[in-house]
């Protein structure tokens, strides 16, 4: 069975005891997250977090290293999100269309006003024991396991 996928990003950028967030104003996934977006036709996946990040927040950022994935599958498309980090970057902190950014203390982020499931989605980032934030549907519910 063939199955069409579509890949994007998200990259935690540290700075010591801050990360990188930015809010986002996209209706489908509002509210404090990392940067990140689409990987597009033709570019690999590593090119696409760098881009993502210096589109979004005027950094550019070096050796992002591939920490985890959410993935889930929706109307025959498998969607999956690659995680980054990286503590490598350079340039001026700018906000962009897609959102305020700023630098928030790691410590704080539970307080602050997430995207939907960031807060546990941050594990993945975080403990080298988890890679994957896993959606499924349990009748009309959806549901996720980390994994």
């Amino acid at each position: 069975m063939n199955e069409t996928v579509e890949f994007t990003n998200l990259c935690m950028v540290r700075d010591g005891d801050r990360v990188l967030v930015i809010d986002r104003k996209k209706e489908d996934w509002p509210g404090i997250t990392f940067p990140g977006g689409h990987v597009e036709a033709g570019e690999s996946f590593t090119e696409a977090v760098i881009r993502e990040v210096k589109e979004e927040t005027g950094l550019r950022i070096a050796s992002p290293q591939i920490c985890g994935m959410k993935d889930w599958v929706e109307d025959g498309i498998r969607y999956v999100v690659l995680f980054y980090k990286t503590e490598k970057f350079e340039g001026d902190l700018i906000s962009s269309e897609e959102g305020e950014v700023w630098w928030e203390d790691l410590k704080e982020m539970p307080n602050l006003d997430l995207s939907l499931d960031m807060e546990d989605m941050l594990r993945i980032f975080l403990e080298e024991d988890l890679s994957e934030f896993f959606y499924y549907q349990d009748g009309e519910d959806w549901k996720y396991d980390l994994k």
